[in-house]
């Protein structure tokens, strides 16, 4: 299962607090892969998952270090046959970017709106609830 769907799966178990813990964890590191695959066809595309050696490009982002690792293929500097696809591989790394900020702003307004349903200190065990005003009730 995808950590994708199992956090959905937490989401609508009621398990916030674990569906939380799956995202941020998930949230730490974005890893970008390009590279060229071989001509192969039928089944043996299903036993590709790496590269061949000096066909990829791969940028790895840690969020909570702050470290960026970048590995550039052969065939894709100087007169390399693939060197356009350096400028597609920066730009998806670009929009990696975007997304992380996207998720961490979204991240935190999910934290908000936990924060405010939980018990509040000083022995209230019911959760803050907006107040309401009887006289507007739709």
């Amino acid at each position: 299962m995808s950590a994708s769907e199992e956090f959905q799966k937490q989401l609508r178990a009621g398990n916030l607090a674990d569906a939380l813990t799956l995202a941020l964890s998930q949230a730490i590191e974005l890893e970008i892969k390009t590279w060229v695959s071989s001509e192969s066809t039928g089944s043996e595309l299903d036993a590709i998952d790496q590269p061949a050696p000096g066909y990829g490009l791969r940028t790895r982002i840690n969020l909570i270090d702050g470290d960026i690792e970048n590995e550039v293929g052969s065939q894709f500097i100087g007169d390399g046959p693939y060197r356009e696809l350096r400028d597609f591989h920066l730009q998806q790394v670009l929009e990696g970017r975007e997304i992380i900020q996207k998720n961490l702003e979204n991240l935190q307004r999910m934290f908000a709106i936990l924060a405010q349903g939980m018990p509040r200190a000083g022995g209230d065990n019911q959760p803050a609830l907006p107040s309401r005003n009887p006289d507007n009730l739709a």
